[in-house]
């Protein structure tokens, strides 16, 4: 099996989780919508864990990589910050999706251990790099950084579930533009 082949499994893996979760994952789905027979996912993925893993994985280290190039793109962190809330909105923009590793935290008592790992690693990195831009905007100092990042992260995935569960995406930019006007998010 080739190597386009498992990424054309991780991508359906990816959106079936999106719109699913962890629980929504079956190989034979996954096959169908690939074009593949089941037994060829096995190849790659030698269980349902290990292909939650895979594509959790990929989920948080493609985050990571769209995060740094956003700062990369301009060195102004309070700009950075304000285009934030974009990385999750385009989630909505994919027939209403939810951000994989979002989706999957609801599922943390179903999750297997290692695919638990990776889901909070999309956490850490993103609290990471909003602790990181907040100080370097001035916006808070180095010791309440890492609680601010954490509100703003969970202020971002919350007004993306809202949004989903109405299906409005105009909903998520109304409250993502509360945040901004209470100060939670830089105007």
């Amino acid at each position: 099996m080739s190597s386009s082949s498992r990424e054309a499994i991780l991508a359906a893996a990816k959106r079936t989780a999106q719109a699913r979760g962890y629980g929504g994952l079956n190989f034979r789905d996954l096959a169908d919508e690939v074009g593949i027979k089941a037994a060829s996912i096995y190849h790659h993925f030698p269980s349902k864990a290990d292909l939650g893993v895979a594509v959790a994985r990929r989920y948080w280290e493609d985050t990571a990589a769209q995060l740094e190039s956003m700062l990369a793109e301009t060195t102004d962190p309070v700009r950075c910050l304000r285009r934030y809330p974009d990385v999750f909105r385009k989630a909505l923009e994919s027939n209403n999706r939810m951000c994989l590793c979002s989706i999957m935290s609801a599922e943390v008592d179903d999750l297997p251990d290692a695919v638990k790992k990776e889901v909070q690693s999309f956490a850490d990195v993103n609290v990471a790099w909003l602790s990181r831009l907040l100080v370097a905007a001035g916006l808070v100092n180095s010791r309440k950084s890492e609680q601010r990042a954490r509100a703003i992260f969970a202020a971002v995935a919350g007004a993306q579930l809202i949004a989903r569960s109405r299906s409005d995406v105009s909903l998520y930019d109304s409250m993502i533009d509360n945040y901004r006007a209470a100060g939670l998010l830089p105007a």
